[in-house]
């Protein structure tokens, strides 16, 4: 991976910038959503629905091996949501966090979400989703980091 974990989250913050408000804010998390890989039927199990979202979200994740040698395993996270905005959300999440170290992931703060107005302009359930879906991510990584 090229970009810091702080990279990541400030190309975020600069997409969400140049953004006017936020209807266009919506529309962009929708398209991120569109975006996400297709997550495998098989994954689609009560046990990976994560607990605490309104919508339906699934999400996995797998420790797997850096492409350059001596590199620490990552975790590899795949989700899926049956609501576009949720999906979105999911979206960015993985994005930030795909494919990073379960250190990164547990140790890292991420600011983009309040930087980029996200929080308040959620509703409550949403709010609670994300939240819910962090936390999710950041058991993995714990998990993950055990082994």
């Amino acid at each position: 991976m090229n970009t810091t974990l702080e990279q990541a989250q400030q190309e975020i913050v600069d997409e969400f910038a140049m953004l006017g408000d936020w209807q266009d804010r919506y529309e962009q998390l929708i398209e991120l959503g569109k975006e996400l890989p297709l997550i495998a039927p098989e994954f689609k199990t009560e046990e990976n629905l994560v607990r605490g979202c309104q919508s339906r979200v699934w999400l996995t994740a797998e420790l797997v091996s850096s492409t350059s040698l001596g590199e620490l395993p990552v975790v590899h996270f795949t989700a899926d949501s049956d609501a576009m905005i949720t999906k979105g959300l999911v979206a960015l999440l993985v994005r930030v966090l795909n494919d990073r170290t379960p250190q990164e992931i547990m140790s890292t703060p991420l600011t983009f979400i309040d930087r980029i107005g996200l929080r308040e302009h959620l509703s409550p359930n949403r709010s609670n989703g994300l939240v819910a879906m962090l936390d999710q991510m950041k058991r993995y990584a714990l998990a993950y980091s055990a082994k």
